[in-house]
């Protein structure tokens, strides 16, 4: 905001005093109640002024803090921002960056833990990302920023307490370009979001048994690098995706299907893993069940290697806890 007056910020809360989880602090002392603002509960028509702003020469930054109430204004992202490039010839962009979390967290189930981020995979016209780790937060958001077309930044809310070198100068994390988190030969993993932590916890699990894993980050989902996934794969021989969503239709399904398109001479193993199919529950001992975790994605990619010969579920390794969620948002 400081290299480029034209980039505002608005949404419901960004100038609560809790900043969404400390994002926005700061920024209206900085930069001023005309750059940096709240807004009405009104989704559809603060996206409708997101994306008259973008028209007009503004990159804007909207913060909808959850993803489910994306779905409020649907018809502006995937009917008019996704396709205005293209109605208007290339003559036009639509530079506008939509923040929105996912994710579990303490009970709010149904309608407020959905990760939704399939949906708008499947709209030409949309880029979608979702980082991991702080450094891929900052160059991935700055990326986004710069890009001349519409941008679904999707960020875990458990992510937000991960720690990670980041440079304090400005650079980009360009679109359409995954990251190998650890290297491995017996099975690949690929974390999509926070399942990327879970990937990485399980690869150390594995570790226990003797089997190594490569475990990779796609960050840019649309934009999708199934390249640097399907190399992996032709090495391993197995893959086991790892997502935040409903498996139907999902983002695993995509990455499996292309991965197998584009290795077709070489019999592969596949798995997915996700929400089981029903809605989001909020009670910590349903989410037990519901949620993938370090050791069932552990124990699913141990099937995958020893071909179901024995079950093993991992002892749990108090190392290896998952990150405290400090709420609410």
């Amino acid at each position: 905001m400081g290299a480029d007056p034209s980039v505002m910020l608005f949404g419901l809360d960004v100038d609560d005093h809790k900043a969404i989880i400390g994002t926005t602090r700061g920024l209206v002392e900085k930069y001023g109640r005309e750059r940096v603002f709240g807004t009405p509960l009104s989704e559809d028509a603060m996206t409708g002024v997101a994306i008259g702003a973008a028209l007009s020469g503004i990159r804007p930054i909207h913060v909808h803090i959850r993803m489910d109430f994306l779905m409020l204004a649907m018809n502006q992202l995937v009917n008019v921002a996704a396709k205005s490039r293209y109605m208007f010839g290339g003559q036009e962009s639509l530079p506008m960056v939509v923040r929105a979390m996912i994710g579990k967290s303490w009970g709010q189930g149904a309608q407020h833990s959905q990760s939704l981020y399939s949906f708008f995979m499947h709209v030409p016209g949309l880029k979608v990302v979702a980082p991991t780790t702080p450094y891929d937060a900052k160059g991935c958001l700055i990326s986004a920023i710069r890009d001349n077309d519409p941008v679904m930044y999707v960020e875990h809310r458990l992510l937000h307490y991960q720690k990670g070198p980041v440079p304090t100068e400005p650079f980009t994390v360009p679109a359409g370009k995954a990251r190998i988190t650890n290297a491995g030969d017996d099975v690949t993993l690929v974390g999509i979001s926070y399942m990327q932590v879970e990937c990485l916890r399980a690869s150390k699990y594995l570790l226990e048994t003797g089997i190594s894993a490569e475990v990779i980050d796609p960050i840019w989902l649309n934009p999708l690098d199934i390249d640097t996934i399907a190399e992996s794969v032709r090495k391993t021989g197995r893959l086991l995706v790892v997502d935040n969503d409903w498996l139907s239709c999902g983002a695993g399904a995509e990455i499996i299907t292309q991965v197998l398109e584009q290795v077709p001479d070489r019999h592969i193993q596949v798995g997915r893993m996700g929400f089981a199919q029903c809605t989001c529950p909020p009670a910590p001992s349903l989410e037990e069940l519901f949620y993938p975790n370090a050791r069932t994605v552990a124990a699913r990619a141990f099937d995958l290697v020893r071909d179901n010969a024995v079950t093993w579920i991992p002892e749990e390794r108090a190392d290896l806890q998952e990150v405290e969620f400090k709420g609410p948002f």
